[in-house]
């Protein structure tokens, strides 16, 4: 709506002559009706969608927000850029480090991204009560979640898949064969899509349950890194005793060892199992059921939770 001219409509007031101190004034300020298009719920999800992919990178906010995820950026991208350089000036015949394996490697900075900006994305609004003005917009719950959780999985996205290209680059410098190295590269964005979207739809789940940052930074680092370190440690151990069988199994115990197997698997990387053990066919079809159930299973504890959020 825009202002028409200002107008004042003086009224007297009782016991006192029109004109002297006291005169109440009436001001019509002359708002017209909005009569311009009508957006609707595909515009207010793209930009709540692209309002908070560029909140995850500190984009459109003050400098203090861009310091951490843009270090958290440089420290991923360094390391590729190194592996690059290193096969470049020893004119290796492959890269030492291949595409599926440098996300599963940067699981600990990839971990704190995660842990800090999935918080970002909606603790905030749970904090300071706005998602009731969202919904009061032509935008529903789903909306909501699915813009959101859009979001968070581009955004990790972007930051894992960036140190893959720069991987991909390097191979073309260092003249490996294409064929393989577009093969491999492929490989590996579909490695970082589906480590992005089960990690963002459990890092958003664990977030919506607190209103608070710090509490949901904390309980994101311990979903993600304990339950790693715990089947990391585990493995070894079944691995001295030669029980091969049970280290594939406990895989299915966390996010990074569960993308670890299927890539492996299915994506033809290598996992950091203990003795690279493989999987079975029955653990396969686990690891990719387990996949599917968490990612599903995540989107729809959000629009649960949002449906109270809502009210």
């Amino acid at each position: 709506m825009s202002p028409e001219p200002h107008a004042t409509t003086p009224v007297a007031t009782p016991g006192k002559p029109p004109g002297q101190r006291g005169e109440d004034v009436i001001h019509n300020i002359g708002y017209r009706n909005y009569d311009g298009p009508r957006l609707g719920r595909g515009y207010a999800r793209t930009s709540l969608f692209e309002q908070s992919l560029r909140g995850a990178y500190g984009l459109g906010r003050s400098a203090k927000s861009k310091v951490l995820p843009m270090l958290l950026f440089a420290v991923m991208c360094v390391p590729a850029a190194i592996v690059v350089a290193v096969t470049v000036f020893t004119k290796a015949k492959e890269m030492p480090v291949h595409y599926n394996e440098y996300v599963i490697l940067m699981q600990p900075v990839i971990g704190v991204y995660i842990a800090a900006m999935a918080p970002q994305a909606v603790s905030l609004d749970l904090r300071f009560r706005v998602v009731p003005l969202y919904f009061s917009r032509p935008i529903e719950r789903g909306d909501y979640v699915g813009a959101k959780y859009a979001a968070l999985s581009a955004a990790i996205f972007v930051f894992t898949a960036t140190s893959v290209l720069i991987l991909y680059v390097g191979a073309l410098l260092a003249k490996l064969d294409f064929g393989d190295e577009t093969k491999g590269f492929a490989l590996g964005l579909v490695c970082c899509l589906v480590f992005s979207v089960l990690h963002g739809g459990i890092a958003l789940t664990v977030a919506a349950a607190t209103p608070r940052r710090g509490f949901g930074v904390a309980a994101i680092i311990a979903v993600l890194t304990i339950p790693y370190m715990l089947v990391s440690a585990l493995q070894g151990i079944v691995a001295s005793q030669d029980n091969t069988s049970a280290i594939g199994w406990l895989g299915l115990a966390s996010p990074g060892s569960l993308v670890d197997g299927l890539q492996s698997k299915l994506l033809g990387g290598d996992n950091a199992f203990p003795r690279g053990e493989d999987l079975t066919a029955a653990q396969t079809s686990a690891y990719a059921l387990l996949t599917v159930v968490l990612i599903a299973g995540t989107y729809a504890l959000l629009l649960r939770r949002y449906r109270k959020a809502g009210l």
